[in-house]
């Protein structure tokens, strides 16, 4: 195994420190925030992490054989992940909701609330505003997540396929999607009426179990195995697809979802993903 530390402004002495409790052979720098400790020992792991923990480092162990170009499927969410915003609520501070409506988006993130039920009531906050708003969350709020570009910059080169899946809206996603030069992208759309938004989302709505389902879908349609595919994400929306992927990345994420993934990213950007899968 190999073991991948990332952080800012690392200290040599926490390297070699680590190295030496992880009896790793050497030290190999992937960036300016990764590095790769080569050939540790997996029996160290807890000693590893409690180390890291305490010293605000991400830490992942992965099979040594391991590079990028073994996936060939990048399935991110949107809201919190790829971007740095919950877009419903800064559509809600548009209305002067968004206190009410964050509480609600952070308890279905959390997965104390059903993500359908969750999304019709915030939705249904936003009855009566004017369209306009959207774009001007898309023009003045939504901004990547640090490290966006440089794993999508990656993936491509790799020979990724990209899909964006959302909980949130196709306003944002289809428009990131041409923006990103994304392979795919599918997401709620809100109904708007006169130019008027009238609180309810037409269609299915995209919870879980449609994410995961997105993700086996364009992966069959790739003719890819489960392993060759990899989801990132931060909600407990995201679960069931990071449970799908061979490997399922948390992205300064929600406990729940830290337990439960292949590796979480706490600290560093989204191109920390880069490391992890042996780039």
């Amino acid at each position: 195994m190999h073991l991948i530390i990332q952080g800012f402004d690392l200290p040599t002495p926490d390297l070699k420190t680590l190295a030496k409790l992880a009896g790793a052979r050497a030290i190999e720098a992937r960036s300016l925030t990764a590095f790769r400790l080569a050939d540790a020992d997996p029996a160290t792991r807890e000693a590893v992490e409690t180390y890291c923990a305490e010293r605000a480092i991400d830490c992942a162990w992965i099979p040594a054989a391991r590079r990028l170009t073994d996936f060939g499927l990048l399935a991110m969410d949107m809201d919190s992940t790829l971007i740095t915003i919950e877009c419903i609520d800064e559509i809600a501070d548009m209305q002067g909701l968004k206190p009410q409506v964050a509480e609600i988006t952070e308890a279905a993130m959390r997965g104390e609330l059903d993500f359908a039920e969750s999304l019709r009531r915030r939705v249904g906050l936003l009855a009566g505003l004017d369209e306009a708003a959207l774009q001007r969350v898309y023009d003045e709020r939504l901004r990547l997540s640090p490290g966006a570009d440089t794993l999508l910059a990656a993936a491509r080169t790799a020979g990724l396929a990209t899909l964006l899946v959302s909980g949130g809206f196709t306003f944002f996603s289809e428009r990131l999607k041409t923006r990103l030069g994304l392979t795919h992208a599918h997401a709620n759309t809100l109904e708007i009426r006169d130019g008027k938004l009238t609180g309810q989302v037409l269609g299915d709505i995209v919870d879980a179990q449609a994410k995961a389902d997105w993700l086996t879908r364009v992966r069959d349609s790739l003719g890819l195995a489960p392993a060759a595919t990899v989801a990132i994400g931060d909600g407990a929306n995201d679960l069931k697809m990071l449970h799908a992927a061979g490997v399922g990345i948390a992205f300064h994420a929600k406990p729940v979802v830290r337990a439960q993934a292949s590796h979480a990213l706490n600290h560093v950007g989204l191109d920390g993903a880069i490391a992890l899968l042996g780039g």
